[in-house]
């Protein structure tokens, strides 16, 4: 199972653990739960003047920090924030030394900036990140200790969530888990230890402890989202879980945060109408929660429907542009938004909702930008299409190859057979190790009646990345679309199926070896699961024939019907009309 739907639910329900300032590249450390009024920033400041010469040193050191130096900068910093007893300076030391990754001179700073600021949780919080990250942890124990007894009983179950996230991050996870177990001792008989501990023996691969110590937590509060979570996390099965989460539901139904993991379960093992209804219950008690509709509009495209899908992911744009969220880039819903309008055939369409996106991802951006230029092509631009290429100058070999290979596609489509081939055959020799470019190739040399350097290039392919279930699928399939080889089409066909047992072009490449063998049976049962994995033209066609050659020929014309308005100009469904002698 994925457990990464814990993790994310249990973070939102932990929202409280603080990060260091971004001005310091140090992992997050916990801070008190119940914090004073926000105090005046100069308030406990030595009164310093600031004279010539100190502003002279200041400038100096970070200067000279900025240009790359580090030890001077450092001890100057350090040396006036013991003669001023400011504390900022013994932060800045602090910063610098975390920069220059010199842990002793930065606890060196700390411990100075602590006792200068004793009080200061700012200082605690750098200082508990980085001697927990370099393991001092006899240092960082009896601060936490002395935090969590500290704390009112109201706020002391946070804190004890706070420290497990803490100590995740050290690299000594034996040490850190066995001073957590020492710092929960006092609290074991309140949820929040036991299920801090569960998340301590999880982190640590002990799955057994961990969900011994959630059946513990859920004892003492049954109704606990957190506890079910956590044992959930820790058996890893996704029938397991099902059944535990789905029981959990029956028993509780308003807790959302079950009913969002309960749902990705179901996402993971493909039940998309289950998960769609429990979204749809989350999307009933939380209208306005944007990760509840595009959870509801990716499954609607997921299950073939465009129109529900295009409303569900426009009203996803409207809700997050007002929402609070931190991440509000849309550009993967207006790509999204932009394939279901060039499905429908809304060229114009697709390329509106492509200009609105602007990312900050470079690959994503260089995505777009390719989109852009396939869809010109198709409007009949061609010229066009290669401007928006050629304007893109990306630095990466692999992407320089994969424009090559989109420009080629778009000369084949655009009925430039051999000027693509040239193309992608100019491509391989600059770029003879890029198995995803020498694949393409090896497509294109079956296209144009090279077989023999389309199954040598397969099988450079296989050598390069073995676990490239493409490349065996494709020489499988060519073999047995030519009926030649058809035990070694199926071994080949079979190795890839290993590796990907779910995917339905390579079901189909099964179904086709078993129709070329004469397995009727076989080929219709493989065909059917792919069919109904993926309404693919080419799928359909293939379990058309399969139908035909049983006698099924009326249900064999209702999928080539059905074929022909999804893809009217498939080269497939073309050549098995022509070769049965048949027209729709």
């Amino acid at each position: 199972m994925k457990n990464a739907f814990v993790i994310v639910t249990l973070s939102s329900l932990m929202a409280a653990c603080a990060s260091v300032p971004s001005s310091a590249p140090v992992a997050p450390v916990p801070t008190p739960v119940v914090e004073a009024a926000s105090p005046d920033p100069d308030a406990g400041l030595p009164n310093v003047e600031l004279t010539g010469n100190l502003l002279f040193q200041l400038s100096r050191a970070e200067f000279e920090f900025r240009g790359g130096e580090y030890q001077g900068p450092y001890l100057t910093m350090l040396s006036l924030a013991q003669q001023t007893r400011d504390p900022r300076l013994a932060r800045r030391a602090a910063e610098m030394a975390i920069t220059a990754k010199q842990a002793d001179d930065a606890l060196a700073a700390l411990r100075l900036w602590r006792s200068i600021a004793p009080d200061s949780d700012e200082a605690a919080q750098y200082y508990l990140g980085l001697v927990v990250l370099t393991n001092n942890f006899a240092d960082a124990e009896p601060i936490l200790r002395s935090r969590l007894a500290g704390m009112p009983p109201e706020a002391r179950g946070l804190a004890l969530f706070q420290t497990q996230q803490l100590l995740a991050r050290a690299p000594d996870k034996e040490a850190a888990s066995a001073m957590l177990v020492r710092l929960v001792a006092p609290y074991g008989n309140t949820l929040e230890a036991h299920v801090v501990l569960s998340q301590g023996a999880f982190a640590r691969g002990a799955k057994a402890d961990a969900a011994r110590e959630a059946k513990a937590a859920l004892a003492i509060k049954p109704d606990s989202e957190l506890a079910i979570l956590s044992l959930a996390q820790a058996m890893e099965d996704d029938a397991k879980v099902g059944v535990l989460l789905k029981e959990f539901l029956d028993g509780y139904p308003k807790s959302l945060e079950v009913r969002g993991a309960y749902a990705r379960v179901l996402v993971n093992r493909k039940d998309y109408a289950g998960a769609r209804n429990e979204f749809l219950a989350l999307a009933k008690a939380q209208p306005d929660n944007p990760a509840h509709i595009y959870a509801l509009g990716v499954l609607a495209m997921q299950m073939n429907q465009p129109a529900e899908a295009e409303k569900l992911l426009v009203r996803f744009l409207d809700v997050l542009s007002s929402s609070n969220a931190e991440d509000k880039d849309p550009s993967k819903v207006l790509v999204m938004l932009a394939q279901l309008a060039e499905e429908r055939g809304d060229l114009k369409g697709a390329l509106a909702w492509l200009d609105k996106v602007g990312s900050d991802d470079p690959k994503m951006n260089l995505a777009v930008q390719v989109r852009r230029a396939q869809l010109s092509a198709r409007q009949g631009d061609l010229p066009a299409a290669r401007r928006i290429l050629t304007g893109l100058s990306p630095t990466e070999p692999a992407e320089q190859a994969q424009l090559i290979g989109v420009e080629a596609q778009l000369l084949t489509d655009a009925g430039k057979a051999a000027e693509a081939y040239k193309l992608m055959e100019q491509a391989a020799a600059k770029y003879p190790k890029n198995p995803d470019l020498l694949y393409d190739f090896a497509l294109m040399a079956e296209k144009a009646g090279r077989v023999d350097v389309m199954e040598k290039t397969l099988r450079r392919v296989m050598v390069q990345a073995p676990d490239n279930q493409h490349a065996y699928n494709a020489l499988g399939y060519s073999l047995a679309d030519r009926n030649v080889r058809l035990p070694e089409a199926l071994k080949l066909i079979r190795k890839a199926q290993g590796m990907a047992p779910d995917d339905p072009f390579i079901m189909d490449s099964m179904g086709w070896v078993h129709y070329r063998m004469g397995n009727l049976d076989e080929a219709e049962a493989q065909l059917r699961r792919a069919y109904g994995l993926r309404n693919d033209a080419d799928i359909a066609v293939h379990l058309g024939e399969v139908l035909w050659k049983q006698g099924k020929k009326d249900e064999a014309r209702e999928l080539w019907r059905a074929a022909q308005a999804k893809d009217p100009r498939n080269d497939s469904l073309r050549t098995t009309l022509a070769r049965l002698n048949q027209v729709l």
